[in-house]
């Protein structure tokens, strides 16, 4: 990869691995469907301008169904169920746990009609995987029955999280990804609006929460999407895809560092076989490979 290729992958490493610790910033004032409401919003007034001058839009119009599926799938119920979830569970928590759409996605995609073949090497990696999230879930069982609501949420979100770029590959694979990215946001945010308005704070939020959703809007969803489809061009989707393995470790350093949340040899232990199984499980799959980075 070239030296811009490499310096886009960091970045995008880290903008995709910040978003948990924001979220559970803005939480301090915002309710969950605010934090998700405002962030696709704000993506949304970026993007969609951008998808308009590039005359993107009209073809995409076609395929509302499948524009709205994904909208749905892969924004409204992740977006609103990971900052609902991180009421529950700590950030670094909910960034390992959604390491496993990989694993979600092998699951998933014969049920939408992409088959492929499970090789052993593959059912080792789903194996591994999901042992992982035992491991990691086997931490906090003492915390009481809403941590088990936060993981459920959060679980339901991985699920929209595999579910959205499967809806992509057999839908909208000859649709502009720009035009259909942008045309989902506005359809996210409009479903998420009466959620967003009748929770929404009495008064105005204090500086940090306000600035933390303002960066989940611009800079982890608006600016690394952009980053994410001049990575796929730079360096191809398989390559880009790697950012997927990197961003659990960011979010728990994160919420290790900074909110000095728990993260002992179980967490370590859940996260390592997370990823090792993903990359198991994802290898030599290319139609699902490219479904994952869709």
């Amino acid at each position: 990869m070239s030296w811009r290729a490499w310096i886009t992958f960091a970045v995008l490493c880290i903008l995709w691995g910040v978003p948990y610790f924001f979220i559970k910033i803005a939480l301090q004032e915002l309710s969950p469907a605010c934090v998700a409401w405002t962030r696709i919003a704000l993506a949304a007034v970026i993007l969609l301008p951008i998808a308009w001058k590039r005359g993107v839009l009209g073809p995409v119009m076609r395929h509302k169904g499948a524009v709205i599926a994904f909208a749905v799938s892969e924004l409204v119920f992740p977006f609103f169920l990971i900052a609902w979830g991180e009421q529950y569970v700590s950030s670094s928590f909910a960034g390992i746990l959604v390491a496993t759409v990989p694993l979600t996605v092998v699951l998933i995609a014969p049920m939408m009609g992409l088959h492929e073949r499970l090789g052993s090497k593959r059912i080792a990696g789903l194996a591994v995987g999901f042992s992982g999230v035992i491991a990691l879930l086997g931490l906090d069982t003492g915390h009481g029955p809403m941590l088990w609501a936060g993981v459920g949420a959060i679980a339901i979100s991985v699920v929209g999280y595999a579910v959205g770029p499967l809806v992509v590959q057999r839908y909208l694979a000859e649709v502009d990804e720009l035009g259909a990215l942008a045309l989902s946001l506005v359809v996210a945010s409009v479903v998420l609006a009466p959620m967003a308005l009748l929770s929404a704070p009495a008064q105005l939020p204090s500086m940090i929460p306000l600035a933390s959703v303002i960066v989940l809007g611009v800079f982890c969803t608006a600016l690394a999407l952009l980053l994410y489809f001049y990575l796929i061009n730079e360096a191809g989707a398989a390559r880009a895809s790697l950012v997927a393995y990197v961003c659990p470790a960011v979010a728990a350093l994160l919420g290790v560092l900074v909110l000095h949340e728990q993260f002992g040899v179980s967490s370590a232990v859940g996260l390592v076989m997370i990823l090792f199984g993903s990359w198991l499980a994802s290898s030599k799959a290319k139609s699902v490979d490219a479904a994952v980075t869709a």
